[in-house]
């Protein structure tokens, strides 16, 4: 099944009138055909819509019928019609539909492509759409967390490389290997459930864009440089967090006992947050490669020290905790 994404992938073709049309046009097009919805109107200021409820509503009056006809359709057509660009994804074109005066709520959305009129989209099919394209990202989701996972990240990486200004934030849990060890996977999953979570408050759809990559790694995509603060503050609300995910006395002791490299138990850190970040304030990026390369080279100086810290390809290790 092709799950379309753009609202001009789904829009129809309805008749085109203009201003000046009579009513009487109107209605001979809507009698003789009877399941057309609307028509639009196209003129010097813009595209407007005539709906095929709202037209017989008013000519249906008492004196609609002798007031209207003979009389263009300006004088009933819709100038408030939601008109949206072809390329809109239609996520937000359903939003934006679902917003309008409940009179309007089940108008047609209109479609432009460049400056010319391209079609019309009704609410259900802009809602069975809906239904497909969240269908489609579930599938693509992690699911876990429920966060895009890596064929969504992937896109994302490519488009970033189009921007100004980028930060990319790679974000994963020291010692979770250990944690899972002594604690179990459910307590291992409900950690990255929560880590999920506090990243959602920290970096919401207007702040970037958050994904999973698998395990406890994340990723965060940001269109700007100015991401210490918010890296700040995500760690030390970690540092609160990751409290009630342990036993009194691993956290008193400040390490849980576990396998070494050598095989033999010692004691281990707990769990602590690395957040390696690829920026393009002094460099250039030309494919995902090299963002992906740069960013290894990040990752391995988080992992050089231990304890929460924050470092970048901008700037010098910062350890937070």
């Amino acid at each position: 099944m092709v799950v379309f994404t753009q609202i001009g992938e789904i829009a129809e073709p309805i008749p085109v009138v203009l201003p000046e049309t009579k009513c009487d046009a109107l209605y001979q097009l809507f009698t003789s055909n009877p399941n057309l919805e609307g028509a639009a109107v196209t003129g010097k200021k813009g595209i407007s819509l005539m709906m095929r409820t709202r037209f017989f509503q008013q000519i249906g009056t008492q004196y609609g019928y002798n007031l209207y006809m003979g009389r263009p359709v300006k004088l009933l057509m819709n100038v408030n019609a939601l008109v949206v660009d072809y390329s809109e994804q239609i996520t937000d074109v359903s939003v934006a539909a679902m917003k309008r005066e409940e009179a309007d709520l089940y108008d047609l959305v209109l479609v432009t492509s460049g400056e010319r009129f391209h079609g019309a989209v009704s609410i259900r099919r802009l809602l069975l759409a809906v239904a497909d394209v969240r269908a489609e990202m579930a599938s693509f989701m992690n699911p876990l967390t429920g966060l895009p996972g890596n064929r969504i990240i992937d896109d994302r990486l490519v488009q970033v490389l189009q921007q100004d200004q980028f930060s990319v934030l790679y974000i994963d849990l020291d010692q979770f290997k250990s944690y899972n060890d002594s604690y179990g996977f459910k307590m291992g999953d409900d950690l990255i459930q929560a880590t999920a979570g506090l990243l959602r408050e920290h970096f919401g759809v207007s702040e970037g864009f958050l994904g999973h990559i698998g395990g406890d790694d994340f990723i965060v995509i940001l269109n700007h440089h100015q991401y210490k603060q918010v890296c700040e503050e995500v760690i030390s609300r970690f540092e609160k967090l990751k409290q009630s995910f342990y036993n009194e006395q691993d956290w008193s002791n400040q390490y849980v006992i576990g396998e070494g490299r050598s095989g033999l138990n010692r004691p281990i850190p707990l769990v602590s947050v690395s957040i390696a970040v690829v920026t393009n304030l002094y460099q250039r990026y030309g494919n995902i490669n090299q963002i992906v390369h740069e960013a290894a080279g990040v990752k391995k100086s988080c992992k050089s020290i231990n304890g929460s810290i924050i470092c970048s390809n901008d700037m010098k290790v910062q350890k937070v905790t």
